[in-house]
């Protein structure tokens, strides 16, 4: 405990001080204590949050100004928002924002410092995992739990305690930029990994912060991550059937399991109603029918967007009293519509009940956190937990599991002592991409870094650009943050691309690294900063540069850095490895090399589907069964790489599929086994897929879905039986009467280690 808590739990104990100071009572009485004594403005200003833009804090200067402190805190506050400051400034302004609240305001109520978390602390000097998309396609729950424990404790330490994340939005269009941030496209899975996430979060599955931990916010509720077009917070005009069976669910399992402190609705709209304003998404299904306790907040400018953006309200005060009338609790980053509250309290047009529980729930976190106790932060700790080594062993093994192997004609691995000279060009080769809502690390290893440290100083490693993606920087977060995109003219880019030939022809093999960077993939959050698109395939002259590179006739293994999936058709027929990278966190080159030189051996499963042209959209595995009944007159229907697709340097067989029990009652169980042995030379990791099918239903049901999966290690020639459960709630689905239920019949049980039909094996299960 540092000398200022110290400091304080003195002065408090040291005189007759009020119920809700008081640590030995219990939470309830002091949160109906401290209600009691709140102005109405002192009770709105719990709901609203504060912030300066983003890049930065209230900064030292401002701190300086006592007017402007007590203008902007006066009254208290809910929250102060994200910027994107180092260390020592972030403990330091924050001790001292927090100074302000405990000493200088009336009631002297702690305030929350809030943080973006999807795949590392979005700060400097920060831990970088694999980008959300990337981290899924480890299927790795346990990993998962880690991962995000070591983020809690990067942000609390720092002196955060509640973080906008995880993302758990099922993306089924991969036009959106923000894509990149979610778990892929299936519900399942996203549920499990979305429990994991939030487990290691928050540090329980009870619903507590335990020490070390921050409250996690589930988002976007609902149906985000499939906008119409692709195009960010467009309509998900979806019915009510989809929503419940594709968008839904990760939501349903993760307040049913893990108990998240709080939940942000969508951007979007659903038959015409949007999120911020629909009472039956935040308070018929969300509360009453599903139980959730915790809070509701408001995505940023969410509650103003409804009178400037969607125009269902007249104004800002309109638009605060539809909002919090339909559930949305508190509004982020700042009050602009929330500050006229206490007018429409005065007119009859909201609840004081309502008014009085949103606060009372905030009160609670603070004091559940320990903030009236610790309210302060300590600089070395926040050091070292930031700088710790088993964190960036975690980043390393997070990435190792990532990433995929998506081709390899016998090339991979490679040997460290057969080439004399390798090429690593391309304009992802230097550059280490993090993807949107990314910290900075102490340190970070390009490909080209990697892969010349692996090969030490007997091979010559050569290096061209090849061309350039976007002109402009793309740092994290503030060039993530610019809005414009310059594309480089396409003769500059011919000049690199000759260039890069010339080094080539020099070399015995080339690497080359292809794909996106922050401004391609993105959240597109106005007109002025766009980050969806209408194609899949690669831009700025890069297909110029592959076949280039590959009419050379040398060996090419082909890494991918990006943050969709991308129809790399040409690279698919023509080079023989290709590596599917995603953005793989500080760690990356050492990542890659360890990989393609066989130090490890990847098992990395897609968890999206890759289409050949966006042509084909929308495309993801569980579809109906009248869907791609047809191939397309220019095109087949099928995709270029299946979801739960991967390949290994081993070779994985599966055997004796089996079913405990045949048969089983609705409200039972039965459990699924097979053997998988490793029919190859090297000990490696297999993923195990248990999809199903209802063969006959009341409403139509996907020709299959992912309902169970299993991590396992093999050594060579080893076989293990692994087993996996189906439950009730696997097999149930709304049915004609929109009712959550499992239907007698038989279902299609499927086994593997992907979704495509050559890699699975089929047994039935009868449900009466």
């Amino acid at each position: 405990m540092t000398e200022k808590n110290k400091t304080v739990i003195k002065k408090i104990t040291s005189s007759k001080i009020p119920a809700y100071k008081n640590p030995k009572l219990a939470v309830s009485a002091r949160v109906s204590d401290l209600l009691s004594r709140m102005t109405i403005g002192e009770k709105v200003a719990q709901l609203m949050g504060l912030w300066k833009g983003g890049i930065e804090e209230f900064d030292h200067e401002f701190l300086k100004d006592p007017e402007k402190k007590k203008e902007i805190f006066g009254k208290g506050a809910n929250s102060i928002h994200p910027a994107f400051l180092g260390v020592k400034d972030t403990v330091g302004i924050r001790n001292k924002i927090q100074k302000y609240f405990v000493e200088e305001t009336r009631l002297g109520i702690p305030v929350l410092f809030v943080d973006e978390g999807q795949h590392g602390m979005m700060r400097r000097e920060a831990t970088v995992f694999p980008q959300a998309i990337g981290l899924a396609c480890s299927w790795d729950p346990g990993l998962f739990e880690k991962v995000y424990s070591v983020i809690a404790k990067e942000i609390r330490t720092r002196g955060a305690h509640h973080v906008l994340s995880p993302v758990i939005d099922v993306c089924r269009d991969p036009r959106w930029g923000r894509v990149e941030e979610t778990y892929g496209e299936d519900p399942y899975l996203n549920s499990v990994l979305s429990c994991a996430a939030v487990k290691g979060l928050q540090g329980s599955s009870n619903g507590k912060v335990v020490p070390g931990h921050v409250a996690a916010t589930l988002k976007h509720f609902a149906g985000h991550g499939q906008p119409e077009g692709g195009q960010n917070t467009a309509p998900a005009n979806y019915s009510l059937r989809v929503l419940h069976d594709y968008h839904l669910p990760p939501f349903r399992m993760c307040i049913k399991n893990v108990k998240p402190v709080s939940l942000m609705p969508s951007y979007n709209e659903v038959d015409g109603i949007p999120s911020h304003a629909n009472k039956w998404l935040l308070h018929d299904l969300l509360r009453k029918e599903w139980g959730f306790k915790g809070m509701i907040v408001s995505d940023y400018y969410g509650v103003e967007q409804l009178a400037n953006k969607h125009f269902v309200a007249e104004d800002n005060k309109d638009a605060a009293r539809r909002a919090f009338n339909s559930g949305v609790q508190y509004e982020f980053p700042q009050a602009n519509a929330y500050r006229y509250l206490p007018e429409l309290l005065k007119e009859g047009k909201i609840k004081k009940a309502d008014l009085d529980k949103a606060v009372s729930q905030v009160l609670e976190l603070k004091l559940k956190l320990g903030l009236f106790e610790n309210p302060y932060v300590d600089l070395k700790t926040a050091i070292e937990v930031t700088r710790d080594p088993a964190s960036e062993k975690l980043a390393l093994k997070a990435a190792h599991e990532s990433i995929v192997l998506l081709k390899n004609d016998n090339l991979l691995p490679l040997s460290k002592s057969k080439y004399k000279k390798i090429a690593v060009i391309g304009p992802c080769a230097k550059y280490v991409s993090f993807g949107g809502y990314a910290g900075e690390p102490y340190h970070k290893v390009s490909l080209y870094d990697g892969i010349k440290k692996k090969v030490g100083t007997k091979t010559e490693v050569l290096y061209a650009e090849g061309c350039k993606i976007t002109t402009n920087a793309t740092l994290p977060f503030f060039n993530w943050k610019l809005d414009e995109i310059k594309f480089p003219v396409k003769e500059e880019n011919m000049k690199l691309i000759k260039q890069a030939v010339s080094v080539a022809e020099k070399a015995e093999l080339v690497i080359l690294a292809i794909g996106e960077n922050e401004h391609l993939c993105r959240e597109a959050w106005a007109k002025t900063h766009i980050g969806d698109d209408m194609t899949l395939d690669l831009i700025s002259q890069q297909d110029d540069l592959v076949k280039a590179i590959v009419d050379l006739g040398k060996p090419v293994v082909v890494y991918l850095m990006n943050g969709r999936p991308l129809s790399v058709n040409y690279i698919a027929k023509n080079v023989p490895a290709i590596i599917e990278g995603w953005y793989m966190g500080q760690e990356t080159g050492t990542a890659a090399a360890d990989i393609i030189f066989g130090d490890v051996n990847p098992s990395g499963k897609l968890t999206i589907t890759v289409p050949k042209s966006a042509g084909q959209l929308p495309m993801y595995y569980n579809f109906k069964p009248s869907a791609r009944m047809n191939e397309y007159i220019s095109q087949d229907n099928l995709p270029l790489y299946h979801f739960g697709f991967g390949l290994s340097y081993s070779k994985f067989r599966f055997d004796n599929l089996s079913l405990e029990k045949a048969k089983i009652k609705k409200n039972g169980s039965a459990k699924v086994k097979v053997d998988v042995t490793n029919t190859g030379k090297l000990a490696g990791d297999e993923i195990v897929q248990l999809y199903i099918r209802d063969k006959v239903s009341s409403v139509t049901r996907p020709v299959k879905e992912l309902k169970g999966f299993k991590r396992v290690s093999l050594k060579p020639k080893e076989t293990k039986t692994v087993t996996l459960e189906i439950k009730p709630e696997q097999l149930a689905f709304h049915n004609i009467d929109m009712k959550y239920v499992v239907e007698p019949g038989e279902f299609e049980i499927m086994v593997g280690n992907s979704s495509r039909d050559e890699d699975i094996i089929r047994t039935t299960l009868v449900v009466y």
